[in-house]
């Protein structure tokens, strides 16, 4: 099932949709993060709203293009030296273990708070797991750093990407441009 298509310099049209979309659904989960407003406020509630469905949305389509992944065939590496590689590697491991771990663990945040997951604009909310107070700190304090660690590698990869562009002209950005 891996040959679903043919050998290609581009990825995919639904492999560069997934990279987009959840490109602006994690920047719109930073940017309501950073402009929330404080404790007990209307704009508060409303961009804990946006960062909370930004999260949850990431998950899903990060779910399915692991699937898509799995089924599709990618472009063949750009020749690059073994550093550079092992780099790529290690960076795209982690933005998938992002994408993946940061919006688990913003739901069992929320969840052993006591709360479900609201996506009210759906009209749906659920529970993974049960209230426990005292597991929520270290569940949010990993939320945190994780968050913040991430601004890192994004940055990391959006340099990669430029340098690419700019610096190889190796044709590497062009193969996820939309």
């Amino acid at each position: 099932m891996r040959n679903i298509l043919a050998k290609q310099a581009r990825y995919s049209t639904p492999a560069i949709f997934f990279h987009w979309a959840i490109f602006v659904l994690v920047a719109l989960a930073y940017l309501a993060i950073e402009v929330r407003g404080p404790k007990g406020s209307d704009s508060r509630v409303f961009w804990m709203n946006v960062h909370v469905t930004a999260g949850t949305c990431v998950l899903l389509l990060s779910v399915l293009r692991i699937v898509w992944r799995a089924v599709s065939r990618v472009p063949e590496p750009v020749p690059q030296p073994a550093l550079l590689q092992w780099l790529a590697k290690l960076t795209h491991v982690a933005l998938y273990a992002f994408i993946i771990a940061q919006p688990l663990l913003g739901i069992l945040m929320i969840n052993l708070g006591g709360k479900p997951v609201s996506l009210d604009w759906l009209g749906v909310s659920f529970t993974l797991v049960g209230p426990d107070k005292a597991l929520r700190p270290t569940v949010k304090d990993a939320h945190e750093l994780i968050g913040n660690a991430f601004y890192f590698v994004i940055g990391l990869h959006a340099l990669a990407a430029i340098y690419h562009h700019y610096v190889r002209r190796d044709g590497m950005m062009r193969r996820m441009s939309l």
